[in-house]
């Protein structure tokens, strides 16, 4: 039977709606705020804003690829690495809103949204984070002015030892190990009896690129806009931290990601859609849509998708990688480096489909060709090169250009499947002010620069780190509904208008 939509609630400025087996839930760009300056009346350069954006694309890109040489960690429990950076200064790029404990009392939180891990969790009360002093938060603010964290929620318990899901957040240590750092009595442990609260799930040491937190498995209630609530979510509450003072909802692939505890009733899929906004702050008025459960039948009724397979990383399961197997400008067709287009035993190699980077990265050969073949034809139409903007923004190559002007080579991504993602305008080359600052009287050129970027070296290419070898970044995927269909092992791309999609699947 047809389930009619008549709940609708306002939660982070937007509506929540489930219809039809389907989640709709507001994605909000964390821009909005840095996109003013201290009041309303004033605005960040957006010179500013790409270089901060370019800066931590090439820190959580270098980061997804670090340290892969050095000694691995001592077995155990307690001990769960990851060569991954989240929400680096000045923070990661889109939001939304959970809410958690019981229903009469339940409490909103506020997570970064990301597809490249595989945990949600959120600072609780006593809670301590160290050097996060100037960290971002959702609101677009700074650690020392956002709200203090609460304690556990009331209703929640922790989650035991012998719990498989103990065992996946301890890089899968067998629940022998954790019920014995747990105190079981060896008795218990053989007869599979370590139950209960005095037999908790130890505490999990989660590591990123550039911070920590120490966090306990709790199971509860969690909400989910107005009208879907899990009783029995498992979350880690952090009470220390460094330099992770905002928690994140983990939407990679695994059994403790926000999807992955939703299947099979909102199925295996998900979908976002991200208003391009340009750096500007009148084009975010409108939420992001992230829709929960998107079953191919009611894809399919939008049309225009194409899929690429999944790759397996043995290493990184979390991981949403792709092959990515050549890039056009124009009608030049460049064969990307063939590690873009698989993963190896040791999780080396691939395209990582990530919501939390900015800009695109690409291994150096292949940034390179891509380049040179945009400035030939760019140089072939007339434009000259603005050095000034190369070095306000950390992005090359960048021209004297007006929103006018004609000649600009079109560019897309080919991955595996015959999978042609033809990218708009504005996600690979961006148009905008660039102000002159020392000496400059305030004058302002009209330029654009290739939002693009250098990944560095893979496996191969003067013995460089290994781990993936590119990263599909978020301002790429802006006005486009991106599809992981974990079911089927495939993601998938279709042109939208995402503000209307949002109103449309609203209305329902």
């Amino acid at each position: 039977m047809r389930l009619l939509c008549c709940l609708v609630a306002l939660l982070a400025l937007a509506l929540q709606h489930q219809c039809h087996g389907l989640l709709l839930l507001p994605l909000t760009n964390t821009l909005i705020s840095s996109l003013r300056g201290a009041n309303d009346t004033t605005t960040t350069p957006i010179h500013h804003l790409l270089r901060s954006s370019s800066l931590r694309s090439a820190a959580r890109h270098g980061r997804h690829r670090a340290r892969r040489s050095a000694p691995p960690p001592p077995p155990g429990p307690g001990r769960r690495h990851r060569q991954l950076s989240l929400p680096l200064s000045p923070g990661s790029d889109y939001t939304l809103s959970l809410s958690v404990g019981p229903a009469s009392a339940a409490a909103p939180v506020s997570l970064f949204l990301d597809t490249g891990s595989d945990l949600v969790w959120f600072p609780c009360a006593p809670f301590t984070c160290m050097l996060c002093e100037g960290k971002p938060t959702p609101s677009g603010g700074h650690s020392s002015s956002a709200p203090l964290p609460l304690p556990p929620p009331p209703d929640s318990r922790r989650v035991p030892c012998a719990s498989p899901l103990c065992s996946a957040a301890h890089a899968s240590a067998p629940p022998s190990d954790l019920c014995a750092a747990a105190g079981c009595p060896l008795e218990d442990i053989e007869t599979g009896s370590c139950r209960g609260a005095s037999h908790a799930c130890p505490p999990l040491y989660y590591a990123y690129g550039d911070g920590s937190l120490v966090a306990h498995l709790r199971r509860g209630r969690v909400g989910l806009g107005a009208s879907v609530a899990v009783d029995n979510f498992t979350f880690a509450c952090a009470h220390t931290a460094l330099g992770e003072p905002v928690g994140v909802a983990g939407f990679g692939r695994g059994p403790l990601s926000l999807p992955g505890q939703l299947a099979p009733q909102l199925s295996g899929r998900f979908s976002y859609c991200l208003v391009s906004h340009s750096f500007r702050a009148d084009r975010l008025i409108r939420p992001s849509p992230l829709i929960l459960g998107r079953s191919p039948d009611a894809a399919a009724e939008t049309g225009g998708f194409v899929y690429t397979p999944l790759l397996h990383n043995p290493k990184h399961p979390y991981f949403y990688s792709v092959a990515l197997e050549a890039v056009s400008v124009g009608a030049t067709r460049i064969q990307a480096r063939p590690e873009l287009a698989r993963v190896d035993r040791a999780g080396n190699g691939g395209m990582v489909v990530d919501s939390g980077t900015t800009f695109t990265m690409l291994p150096n050969e292949t940034y390179a060709r891509v380049a040179e073949a945009f400035a030939r034809a760019m140089a072939a139409a007339g434009f000259a090169r603005a050095e000034r903007a190369e070095e306000q923004t950390g992005l090359t190559p960048c021209y004297h250009y007006a929103a006018s002007d004609r000649g600009v080579p079109p560019l897309a991504l080919h991955f595996r499947g015959n999978a042609t993602v033809a990218l708009p305008r504005r996600n690979y080359f961006m148009g905008f002010k660039s102000e002159e600052e020392a000496g400059g009287a305030g004058r302002k050129d009209d330029v654009g620069c290739l939002m693009l970027m250098n990944g560095g070296d893979v496996s191969g290419e003067d013995g460089g780190d290994d781990g993936p070898a590119g990263t599909l970044g978020n301002f790429q995927q802006q006005g486009f509904e991106v599809v992981y269909d974990v079911d089927a092992g495939r993601v998938g791309f279709a042109r939208r208008r995402c503000t209307e999609l949002w109103d449309s699947l609203s209305r329902r």
